[in-house]
């Protein structure tokens, strides 16, 4: 490979990396752009007027645009339907998510993320008691989608504690139609059933996403200044030197 070739493959191979970094730094800006597009629209949310039971979603369409509204509902509790998820975290500590239907006036039901309970670090799959109250009652929350699936090594689980709780098939289950989403509750000085509602808030990520997009342009520059110092600077000051 002749000195012009060369020449030629290293501007090639610079034009090519400069033009992949800034891309990936505008991508990352982008990013940045979508997530507080998002957070503005949940603050939005949160804002309005809570919703009523009546108002809850019945298809998935409805239910992604009242994620994060506010929304009291009335019913009774299924105690006997209750769900322990396993491996749930909160403020740093391993434990469960209780997870109980509610009965609706109209006849199906509403799955409630009820709260977060400790493990027993002596017996792993001890359950919690939570006092369940009978009869007509308010649940104040939020709306949000199903809780999240973690890795599992059944696709189809049973019983009181599970990893994952996918709605259909449990609706399917217990014989109960339920709403395409879930209503988390929130902390009410009525309820004294020992729950944890300290609910993690949206993690919008912005700031990181800025910080990805400076370190990519702050390596396009540096593969510039590079291609310049090495292949125009430098041979330019070798010629002044020889010439003298």
């Amino acid at each position: 490979m002749n000195a012009a070739t060369r020449r030629a493959v290293v501007l090639l191979a610079t034009l090519a990396a400069v033009a992949l970094t800034a891309r990936l730094g505008v991508w990352q800006l982008d990013r940045a752009r979508q997530k507080q597009a998002l957070q503005d629209s949940l603050s939005t949310r949160g804002a309005l007027a809570p919703l009523v039971g009546a108002q809850l979603a019945r298809d998935a369409g409805q239910a992604a645009a009242q994620h994060d509204r506010r929304i009291v509902v009335a019913g009774r509790w299924l105690p006997e339907r209750t769900v322990f998820l396993d491996n749930r975290q909160m403020d740093g500590r391993p434990g469960f998510f209780v997870l109980t239907p509610l009965l609706l006036a109209s006849g199906d039901a509403v799955l409630v993320q009820r709260g977060w309970a400790p493990r027993d670090p002596q017996e792993r799959a001890r359950l919690p008691e939570v006092p369940t109250p009978a009869g007509e009652l308010r649940v104040e929350g939020t709306v949000a989608p199903p809780p999240g699936r973690l890795y599992s090594f059944v696709s189809e689980e049973h019983g009181r504690l599970r990893q994952n709780l996918d709605v259909d098939a449990y609706a399917r289950e217990i014989g109960v139609a339920l709403r395409p989403l879930s209503v988390r509750q929130q902390t009410d000085g009525e309820v004294a059933d020992g729950l944890l509602r300290r609910w993690p808030a949206p993690a919008a990520d912005i700031h990181k996403h800025h910080g990805y997009a400076f370190q990519w342009f702050a390596l396009s520059l540096l593969l510039t200044g590079l291609y310049v110092w090495f292949q125009l600077l430098a041979p330019w000051r070798e010629r002044r030197r020889a010439r003298r």
